[in-house]
């Protein structure tokens, strides 16, 4: 079997459990990866379909011009479609967008123009302003305002919104994607609330943006508008395609977050995707307490890493803008350790054992393995508590009995501040295996020391 054409090959895009990177949420995190499309974004579906319905009505005529003000994908939709139809494209774009975008805009034969983002909608400079001017100005020119035009939701009610709903055999109850034009959200959240009406559909939105305050006030505040960094989500206009009433929640994700799971998704999950997909990963983290075991939350991730590999995934960009603080991580405390020898001990080894170990050895906690396996742990007050407690019945108990849960095992990539989720009263100290399966503790101590 083959295909006719590249257009033929959008859509039905695979669906993916996420697993290290969801492990606080309790629900089942599956994200729609639309990476596959031929674009290597979801924007693909939408593009041609704004195509196919402008030239059944006579907009769009053969051998025309198609215009577009876009962040870059929906540009790379309309461009190969452009190829394989026979249309010239022209698109403008902000100069926030990464230069991968507009390179493979041009890539594609399509003219580029670069406006300034920091502008008003209806300024003349604006990229709205000049893709308006520009297809009053071309004869046979269409432009598509993907903002405002109902073909970019009903593509997804069409096709991505079905595709979800079977993939998950109707089993979905939470559906999370960035919010831009709108027409993702709207369309999807239209067929999933028509198959059944209890689907959440929540939102993400990011600083500087004016959907979330819109959403949950009616006000259009200015005030909430200003710079960002995060591409292809927000606005600083009300998009035709944004149906708020399908809406549930908005949640809004800082730029460095944004970035910071973006990064996450790639170390993680092995998920080589873009910017608004990271947002979109820390919005759902940050919405943890909405979700129940039972879940079932689909999340969907709209294009590839490729796009960013000059900003996201350089370390210069990231930390020119603070998002790279140059953390320590759990390596780093390994690294730091004065003495790096692992102590453990079998669950035959009895209390009195266990506590001549720590103390020759000046450790206060140990875990506690079957054979290779680690099953337990005991602390230095566990021990010396259970003898003084049993003094006549020490010597011959076992450290089974008394042994605790056993320590949580981190990845050594870990930043040390998100050592504070497992290191607690009760969990005085976490394991950590590097590439080569060599186990290391970290202790309480061992992080004071390394940043000390």
């Amino acid at each position: 079997m083959y295909f006719n054409n590249i257009l033929e090959t959008i859509g039905n895009t695979p669906l993916v459990k996420l697993n290290k990177i969801a492990d606080e949420v309790s629900a089942t995190v599956l994200a729609k990866i639309e990476t596959t499309n031929p674009g290597n974004s979801i924007k693909d579906r939408m593009a041609l379909k704004m195509i196919e319905d402008a030239e059944k009505r006579g907009d769009l005529k053969p051998g025309g011009t198609i215009i577009e003000c876009t962040s870059g994908n929906t540009g790379m939709g309309i461009a190969i479609a452009g190829v394989v139809k026979g249309y010239h494209c022209i698109f403008t774009t902000s100069d926030k967008q990464s230069k991968e975008k507009v390179d493979m805009l041009k890539a594609a034969g399509a003219e580029v123009i670069v406006c300034p983002t920091n502008v008003e909608p209806d300024d003349p400079r604006s990229y709205y302003s000049i893709a308006e001017k520009l297809n009053k100005e071309i004869p046979n020119s269409y432009w598509c305002n993907q903002y405002d035009n109902p073909s970019n939701a009903v593509a997804h009610y069409e096709s991505t919104g079905p595709e979800i709903w079977e993939q998950t055999e109707g089993k979905i109850t939470h559906f999370v994607v960035g919010v831009g034009t709108g027409g993702t959200i709207s369309g999807i959240g239209k067929y999933l609330k028509e198959k059944n009406p209890d689907i959440k559909i929540y939102g993400i939105d990011t600083y500087g943006s004016v959907f979330k305050k819109f959403h949950e006030t009616g006000v259009f505040d200015k005030a909430e508008i200003y710079p960002y960094i995060t591409e292809g989500i927000g606005e600083d206009i009300l998009p035709k395609n944004v149906n708020f009433d399908i809406i549930d929640y908005f949640e809004k994700v800082t730029d460095k977050d944004a970035a910071l799971y973006t990064r996450y998704l790639a170390q993680q999950e092995g998920i080589l995707v873009g910017n608004s997909a990271g947002s979109a990963m820390a919005g759902v983290i940050q919405m943890k307490d909405k979700f129940k075991p039972e879940d079932v939350v689909v999340v969907l991730f709209h294009d590839h890493a490729s796009r960013y590999v000059g900003k996201i995934f350089n370390d210069d960009w990231m930390r020119e803008r603070g998002f790279l603080d140059d953390e320590l991580k759990v390596r780093d405390i390994v690294a730091k350790k004065g003495n790096k020898a692992f102590f453990s001990v079998q669950t035959n080894k009895t209390v009195r054992e266990v506590l001549n170990l720590m103390k020759e050895n000046d450790i206060s906690q140990l875990p506690v393995m079957k054979g290779k396996e680690i099953v337990g742990s005991v602390t230095e007050t566990l021990v010396l508590n259970y003898i003084l407690e049993n003094p006549f019945n020490n010597a011959e108990t076992n450290v089974e009995s008394i042994m605790g849960e056993a320590f949580p095992i981190v990845s050594e990539d870990l930043p040390c501040s998100k050592l504070s989720r497992y290191i607690s009263k009760k969990i005085p100290a976490v394991l950590s295996k590097d590439k080569a399966g060599e186990i290391q503790i970290i202790t309480k101590y061992d992080i004071i020391q390394s940043v000390g």
